[in-house]
């Protein structure tokens, strides 16, 4: 009824352990008729405000999640972006992060 109604789908969530082509690949699989685009996650808003401020994030998350960051500057960081990224949260990324 929804694709059939002149209103415009979005699926959100507030994951971010994972890139939002995996998120459509689980969702494909599980029966969803749904098309990348019609996706927002964190993510999303995260690297949307990361272009809009043009900083350069130190990136706290899951190596699963960073495809959402391709083509984002990473080198010396003067932002930090935390997610799901349990790997990352050691005494020498927090310094880092604090820093």
């Amino acid at each position: 009824r929804l694709r059939s109604a002149p209103v415009t789908i979005r699926f959100v969530t507030n994951t971010t352990k994972e890139c939002k082509r995996d998120l459509l690949e689980r969702l494909i699989k599980l029966g969803f008729d749904i098309a990348e685009n019609e996706i927002f996650t964190s993510l999303t808003a995260a690297r949307n405000l990361l272009e809009q401020k043009q900083v350069r994030p130190l990136l706290l998350v899951d190596d699963k999640a960073l495809p959402d960051f391709t083509g984002i500057a990473t080198d010396d960081p003067n932002a930090v972006v935390v997610g799901l990224g349990p790997k990352h949260f050691h005494y020498e990324m927090m310094n880092r992060a604090f820093r």
